[in-house]
């Protein structure tokens, strides 16, 4: 199961990285992906994952989104791609 929390904790870290700010607050965190920080509010409190606007903060920032969502690194996925060939 995909855990909310840890997808917000790897939010942070690149958020963190990219404003160069240690502290990363939720409205921070809304703003990055484009949610107001009353949505946001909501949407952590009953841990439902936005999962549109991660993809585009992902296309944005070209991250993996299978990293941010389910810690693969993208060596496996490279391997696993391989082996479908």
């Amino acid at each position: 199961m995909i855990d909310f929390d840890k997808i917000i904790q790897r939010l942070k870290t690149i958020i963190s990285f990219n404003s160069k700010q240690k502290k990363i607050l939720d409205r921070d965190i809304a703003n990055y992906l484009g949610l107001t920080p009353q949505y946001f509010a909501v949407i952590k409190r009953r841990k439902k994952i936005p999962y549109e606007a991660i993809a585009y903060f992902c296309k944005q920032y070209s991250i993996n989104m299978n990293w941010i969502l389910l810690e693969q690194k993208p060596k496996y996925l490279d391997e696993k791609r391989d082996s479908y060939k």
